[in-house]
């Protein structure tokens, strides 16, 4: 606002917009501050918000600061806005360089420094702004997919008046609000639907702030009714590469939040078996082995095959029962059959190690590909009829030459084989291996 100084020579009133700040008004402690907007009154005043505990805490302040020396007097007024006009609030004669008033209810207050015929006048509103907030997560807007976080909050309305004409205004507070898990920012509105509930008891806080730095915070318990399956497996001693039957399979529960003795595990039978059945007949084909309601069973595979695994978890609460599904992340494949083939390879001539010999044990029908270290084809054998179902039998499939007769230069090699073992079953085996050409 404009500063008005007085002075009064002899009968004459000459009336200065001051170019000197002889005195300042200001709010000790306020956490905002904004500008009036009056429609028919033609200068402005500051809004100093404090930020209160609650509606019934006063502790707006303003502080009028003199470069003045010597006694002055201050006299503080308060606007009446059923009357439109200032009335007496505080006076004080002082040697001090201010004046303060504390302790004030909302509204206008004018100041005016009087000091021999130096007169200045200051306005200033104050409100005293608080937030109350109230949260819950009500289980009856819970479900197994979703809950509800619940909101409330109150918070005044800072009205005030044009001092022309009297017209109520009201000051925009931008009241904004944040629901917080720790740090985490999951929703900025008041009463937000949170899906994929946690599996644990989660911690949520409402944040209700506006643009002057008030604000209030509410902390909410959700109790999850959720589970979530999850299962990992164990293969004892063997290489889950090359998994050979009888196959005794740990399978190691990690649900979370499911109930004790509500786990079910479906082992269903060997892929290959079911298709070969639904091929054949038009009914229904129970492709379920066993059904187990142990937390952690242990299961024997006494037979080859590619068998699949489901977790099923269940958490029941008082108006729910939350079921979540987990399958097993790769297919159970035991082998029977089997490919193994070298990791050193040295034609080199000296009579040892001179040809790529793999062996096979119950194949019927084996395609070794062998590639280069950049993923090109190199070599390929097949044979539609290895023999040597009893017992393991031995082939000579690559003697290093290239596809177009010249040899390979040492390095890292790979081969893939496929094939379909004597038990019916497709077999698989990859791996890499070291070529070396120089003679011991």
């Amino acid at each position: 606002m404009k500063r008005i100084v007085f002075y009064l020579f002899g009968s004459l009133l000459f009336i200065l917009v001051s170019t000197t700040i002889q005195a300042q008004l200001s709010a000790p402690g306020s956490s905002g501050v904004d500008e009036t907007n009056y429609p028919v009154f033609s200068e402005t005043d500051s809004i100093y918000i404090f930020c209160s505990e609650s509606e019934l805490e006063e502790i707006g302040s303003l502080r009028m600061s003199t470069l003045l020396e010597g006694t002055k007097t201050f006299l503080w007024e308060k606007y009446d806005n059923n009357t439109s006009d200032f009335e007496f609030y505080f006076s004080e004669s002082t040697d001090a360089s201010n004046s303060e008033i504390s302790a004030l209810a909302d509204g206008c207050y004018r100041v005016t420094q009087t000091q021999g015929a130096n007169t200045l006048i200051e306005r200033a509103w104050v409100f005293n702004n608080w937030i109350t907030v109230n949260g819950s997560s009500p289980d009856t807007l819970s479900n197994c997919e979703s809950f509800k976080l619940i909101g409330e909050y109150s918070t005044p309305e800072l009205n005030y008046y044009d001092l022309t004409d009297n017209t109520q205004l009201t000051v925009f507070k931008d009241t904004r609000f944040q629901w917080k898990e720790g740090d985490v920012i999951v929703a900025a509105v008041l009463n937000p639907q949170i899906f994929n509930p946690p599996t644990k008891d989660t911690d949520y806080t409402l944040r209700v702030y506006d643009k002057f730095s008030c604000e209030s915070n509410k902390k909410v318990t959700y109790f999850s009714i959720v589970t979530k399956a999850k299962f990992t497996v164990e293969f004892g001693d063997q290489d889950p590469t090359q998994l050979e039957a009888p196959l005794t399979v740990n399978f190691i529960n990690q649900s979370e939040n499911g109930n004790p003795n509500q786990f079910e595990w479906f082992l269903y039978r060997d892929l290959g078996e079911i298709k070969r059945e639904s091929e054949n007949s038009q009914a229904p084909i129970d492709s379920i082995m066993i059904v187990a309601f142990d937390e952690n069973p242990i299961y024997t595979y006494e037979n080859t095959g590619v068998y699949n695994v489901k977790l099923v978890s269940k958490h029941i609460s008082a108006l729910h029962t939350c079921v979540d599904t987990f399958y097993i992340e790769d297919y159970i494949i035991v082998d029977s059959s089997y490919v193994t083939a070298p990791n050193v390879f040295t034609p080199n001539g000296d009579g040892v190690n001179d040809e790529f010999v793999v062996k096979f044990f119950s194949m019927q029908t084996v395609q070794i590909t062998f590639f280069n270290r950049w993923g090109r084809k190199i070599h390929y054998w097949e044979s539609d009829n290895v023999r040597g179902f009893e017992g393991t039998w031995t082939e000579t499939v690559w003697d290093g030459r290239l596809m177009g007769g010249r040899y390979a230069s040492p390095g890292v090699y790979y081969y893939n084989v496929v094939g379909e073992g004597r038990d019916g079953e497709r077999r698989r085996a990859h791996g890499f291996f070291h070529l070396f050409r120089d003679k011991n």
